[in-house]
């Protein structure tokens, strides 16, 4: 049976193993091993991910039988309009199929939902997959933005929203 627990700063690693696990396996077909490098070291450095958790960030880990499947992030990104962002959703390549992603998503869209969003925001790859799985939970794609993330790469994104 797969479980969801709320990460803590001592899952830390744990979210940085599965994000290097999944991300050479996911982006290798469009993105440079530099620019996977250069975002893994940016976006999944322990401080970084000690910043979102002490602002408010959610982690979510999936795991079955003590083993760690893959985990959610979000947190809320206008409190005035009570949207949120699901930052990260990644799932070990292996397990893909199981209903872990469906799990996380849905998790998160509860205690999004309960804690008075009115919307769910996400960013995905146009190359990625996700964007068929995203569809199939209700997210349609808002707009689509090109993001310089530094070191000469960029982050080529649909953004997509699901109205709560």
């Amino acid at each position: 049976m797969i479980i969801l627990r709320k990460a803590k700063e001592e899952d830390i690693a744990t979210i940085q193993d599965l994000a290097d696990r999944t991300w050479r396996i996911t982006y290798a077909e469009y993105l440079s091993a530099e620019q996977i490098d250069y975002m893994l070291d940016k976006m999944y450095n322990r401080g970084e991910l000690l910043s979102q958790l002490e602002k408010g960030h959610t982690f979510l880990i999936a795991e079955e039988d003590n083993e760690d499947l893959g985990f959610a992030g979000f947190s809320i990104i206008q409190p005035e309009t009570h949207a949120y962002k699901l930052h990260k959703l990644y799932v070990l390549p292996q397990t893909h199929g199981k209903g872990v992603g469906k799990l996380l998503i849905n998790e998160v869209f509860n205690l999004v939902k309960k804690a008075g969003a009115k919307s769910l925001q996400l960013n995905v790859n146009k190359n990625n997959k996700a964007k068929d799985f995203y569809e199939k939970a209700g997210f349609i794609i808002k707009e689509t933005v090109v993001l310089d993330i530094g070191n000469g790469f960029v982050m080529d994104d649909f953004v997509m929203e699901k109205t709560i």
